[in-house]
């Protein structure tokens, strides 16, 4: 082997983790040789230019992995910017790479977040042949596909009842199980073994917003539906990049202090975030948190803190309910106006007390992509209602609900996700 092979064997085998961590614009399919975020003519030039000698290889040059690059390749590349080919490589958010063939047309669904980034590429529901359990517990979010078969759930993927169906791939969340398990882990490799590719990927969940952009437009390459892809995130990114625009200028003093409780209704003082949780900040808070994750936290320090809002995330309301309904969240806002520990916070005295249904955060009963972004439209709401006076949450859930997901769903008469109301904040 020569030292150029040598050279390129290394590169190729290394850890390909740059999607959803260090990734920022960079579409991870091979054959994007200039390494930028997206595949076109520039990657034709560049591949060219490895091949006379002008140009260093990159991690993605390799488009058809046969440790060469040559002219299959410039063919390879060409098929792919045309939407003709018929294999693609690319990284997922684990960091692994994954081949499909296409096109693929039976897919296997093991988190309702993954139905959600399929519908804003337009896939038809018939090729979608098993779902997870959770689905079925949703009738009104995902009613297409109440009768199709379960496959675990998330954190449990059934991975005998995946095999049976013969999917043609099959999409796991980029974990490696719950609470430091390997079941999702091993389901992949069990998998993987049977000669299936596995997709693994966020879709919104957890702090997903920092790859939702890669993983959507990656699925547009996958499935030949780049169009749409684009059409969502330059949706979702100008709804995104208009709140953080004014975020950036609002002095740090006028940036609320911010309690975020989650846990059960009935559980007081507890965070349960994933890592970092950037949406209280990005939305122009100060988390008084902001350094620990997941922990049980002092009342008494919450006291100290002072916090001028306080959000108290409920597994109540949610897509089933009807739009006048909120006396369960009203309870749990009155629940937390009553703790005589936090009478004298600046949160409770100015009735600064704020409840959103899990159903529209990063991770909820129901959550997907919307929670990537409809959390952070409620937050600045409600942390700067009069610089974002023309921000209407609802009509934007409604927009994601009736354009990018197909349902005939009204939220004026359906749905609860959120109290204290906006009209009355």
């Amino acid at each position: 082997m020569n030292k150029f092979c040598v050279f390129l064997t290394m590169i190729l085998t290394s850890s390909m983790v740059f999607l959803g961590q260090a990734s920022d614009d960079v579409l991870g399919i091979f054959g994007n040789a200039n390494m930028d975020n997206m595949l076109d003519d520039k990657d034709i030039d560049y591949v060219k230019g490895i091949i006379d000698g002008t140009n260093t290889a990159t991690k993605l040059s390799d488009s058809n992995l046969d440790g060469k690059i040559n002219e299959n390749d410039l063919d390879h590349i060409d098929q792919i910017i045309a939407g003709d080919e018929k294999e693609l490589t690319f990284v997922d958010s684990y960091g692994k790479n994954v081949t499909v063939h296409l096109p693929i047309e039976r897919i296997a669904i093991t988190w309702r977040g993954q139905i959600e980034m399929l519908r804003i590429l337009g896939i038809d529901g018939d090729r979608i042949i098993g779902v997870d359990g959770h689905v079925q517990q949703n009738k009104l979010l995902f009613p297409e596909y109440q009768d199709k078969p379960s496959l675990g759930t998330v954190w449990q993927p059934d991975t005998e009842k995946i095999l049976s169906l013969d999917p043609d791939v099959v999409f796991l969340i980029a974990l490696s199980g719950s609470q430091g398990s390997s079941v999702v882990d091993d389901a992949a490799k069990q998998i993987e073994s049977a000669g299936i590719p596995v997709i693994r990927f966020w879709c919104g969940a957890a702090n997903g917003y920092a790859t939702i952009d890669e993983e959507i437009k990656l699925l547009g390459y996958i499935f030949d539906k780049r169009d749409n892809s684009s059409d969502f995130i330059e949706w979702r990114n100008g709804i995104l990049n208009s709140i953080r625009e004014k975020v950036e200028s609002i002095p740090v003093e006028e940036k609320p202090a911010v309690y975020y409780e989650t846990g059960s209704t009935t559980k007081n003082y507890t965070i349960s975030f994933w890592e970092d949780y950037p949406y209280i900040s990005l939305a122009g808070g100060r988390n008084i948190f902001e350094n620990i994750s997941s922990s049980s936290v002092d009342p008494e320090v919450v006291v100290q803190e002072n916090p001028d809002i306080i959000i108290k995330e409920t597994q109540k309301g949610g897509y089933d309910s009807n739009a006048g309904e909120i006396d369960d969240l009203r309870n749990v806002q009155e629940g937390v106006l009553k703790r005589s520990e936090l009478l004298n916070t600046n949160a409770v005295k100015n009735n600064q007390v704020y409840v959103i249904s899990q159903y529209i955060v990063p991770w909820g009963p129901a959550s997907g992509c919307r929670g990537s972004f409809l959390q952070e439209v409620y937050l600045a709401k409600w942390f700067h209602p009069e610089i974002f006076e023309d921000l209407d949450p609802q009509t934007i859930h409604q927009e994601y609900l009736t354009r990018f997901q197909g349902l005939d769903y009204d939220l004026e008469s359906m749905g609860v996700f959120v109290y204290t109301p906006l009209e009355e904040s």
